[in-house]
């Protein structure tokens, strides 16, 4: 099963909307609980990553053999170290978008945490791409 979701940047309203419907069609699927909730976490996560430092993105879900693979390509600024990016508590998040309570640090340690594989590549001036992989038994 594969689908797609066009993600706009700075529209908030949208954000939660490709996880949403990632959590309906898996619970279709009947995937553990568990797994869906960490599945839905991380890619929150990365889709607020997209709304507040990029300037679009695609989201790619590919459900099939035990895995979900998401895979988020944005056209945006690009993180100019990922390392210290993972830290938790680091962020380049505008005031704007502190006030509407986003960009805490917590997104990159949270897709970390909730993925069982995570992958990251960033070219400055250029975008990011993030896979994130998961589990589940059929």
């Amino acid at each position: 099963m594969h689908f797609e979701f066009k993600v706009e940047g700075g529209n908030f309203s949208r954000a939660g909307f490709p996880s949403s419907e990632v959590k309906k069609r898996l619970k279709q699927l009947n995937v553990d609980g568990s797994v869906i909730k960490r599945t839905v976490v991380a890619l929150y996560e990365a889709e607020v990553n997209i709304v507040a430092h990029a300037y679009s993105g695609v989201i790619s879900v590919d459900i099939d053999a035990g895995k979900i693979i998401i895979t988020l390509a944005d056209e945006g600024p690009g993180i100019p170290d990922i390392r210290k990016a993972m830290e938790i508590g680091y962020s380049t998040a505008t005031p704007e978008v502190r006030e509407m309570g986003f960009g805490a640090g917590m997104g990159l340690s949270n897709m970390n945490s909730n993925a069982d594989k995570l992958e990251i590549t960033s070219e400055v001036g250029k975008g990011t791409t993030v896979v994130i992989t998961n589990y589940f038994h059929e």
